[in-house]
C-alpha cells in the first residue's frame, strides 16, 4: 500500500489516532477503490463522508442533470451547479473537498451490462438508487464480482441500510444472504410511489447516506460489525432505529 504523506497524515490525524482505524486502516481506506450508484440523496452524504475519509477512487454512476428540485436533498450539488451532469457537479465538490481523493464519472445508468464492464475494477458498491430494478442489479452484479455491496433506501419519513456479501459464509458455516433474501420480488408496480410523487423530507436522506458511509468505511478497514444479515431501519418522525435479523433462503 502507498504510505500516507505529511498532508495526508494530518488531514485524517482524527482517523489515525483511533486504534481500530490507525495507519494501516487509513492506508485501506487510500487504497480502496468504490463505485457509487447515483449521486442523489443518497449519494451525496455517501460520496462527501467518503471523499473526506479519504478513500482514494470513488467512481461515480448517474446519466442525470442537476435540477433545482434536487437541492433540497442531494446537498453535494448547489444552485451555481445546475443544468450539469451530476457526476461533473459532484467531481467538483470532491475536488474541493479532497484533491486527494480520484474521481471516474460514469454517464450512464447501471445495468448488468455496465456492471460485467466496470464493476471488476472496484473493490466495493454503494448503491443510492431509487428504484427496485437498479437494486436488484447492483445485488447480482455484486455477487457475481464478489464485490461487497452497501444498500440503503427512504421512503418519506423513513430509511434502511444493509451489507451484502453472499459469495461468503458467517461463523456457522452458513452462506450470507442475498438482496433477494430480503426482497424476494419487487413490489407491484405503482405500489411505493417515487419521491417526486410522494415527497422525502431531505435530511432523511442525510442519515441515510451517512450511515452507509459509515458501513463502507467499517467494511473497508475490517473495524467493527457491517450490517449483514442485518437490515436497519430507522424512523424519523418517531426518531427511532429498529433491527430485523434476515437469513440466506432455502
Amino acid at each position: 500500500m502507498d504510505p500516507l504523506s505529511p498532508e495526508e497524515l494530518s488531514r485524517y490525524h482524527r482517523h489515525i489516532l483511533l486504534p481500530e482505524v490507525g495507519g494501516h486502516g487509513q492506508q485501506l481506506l487510500k487504497a480502496a477503490r468504490v463505485l457509487v450508484i447515483g449521486a442523489g440523496g443518497l449519494g451525496s452524504p455517501v460520496l462527501q463522508y467518503l471523499a473526506a475519509a479519504g478513500v482514494g477512487t470513488l467512481g461515480i454512476v448517474d446519466n442525470d442533470g442537476v435540477s433545482l428540485s434536487n437541492l433540497q436533498r442531494q446537498v453535494i450539488h448547489d444552485t451555481g451547479t445546475l443544468g450539469e451532469k451530476k457526476t461533473e457537479s459532484a467531481a467538483q465538490a470532491i475536488a474541493r473537498l479532497n484533491p486527494h481523493c480520484r474521481v471516474v464519472r460514469y454517464e450512464q445508468r447501471f445495468d448488468a451490462d455496465f456492471a460485467r464492464d466496470y464493476l471488476p475494477r472496484f473493490t466495493l458498491l454503494i448503491d443510492g438508487s431509487d428504484n427496485f430494478s437498479t437494486r436488484y442489479a447492483a445485488g447480482d452484479a455484486a455477487e457475481l464480482a464478489k464485490v461487497p455491496l452497501v444498500t440503503g433506501a427512504v421512503g418519506r419519513f423513513d430509511g434502511t441500510v444493509t451489507v451484502l456479501k453472499p459469495y461468503e459464509s458467517g461463523p456457522d458455516g452458513m452462506a450470507y444472504p442475498r438482496y433477494t433474501d430480503l426482497f424476494p420480488e419487487p413490489p407491484p408496480e405503482g405500489l411505493i410511489p417515487a419521491c417526486a410523487e410522494a415527497g422525502v423530507i431531505g435530511a432523511l436522506t442525510g442519515v441515510i447516506g451517512t450511515l452507509m458511509a459509515m458501513e463502507a468505511i467499517k467494511v473497508i478497514t475490517g473495524i467493527g460489525e457491517p450490517l449483514v444479515g442485518r437490515l436497519l431501519m430507522y424512523d424519523g418522525l418517531a426518531a427511532r432505529f429498529d433491527t430485523i435479523r434476515y437469513k440466506r433462503r432455502a
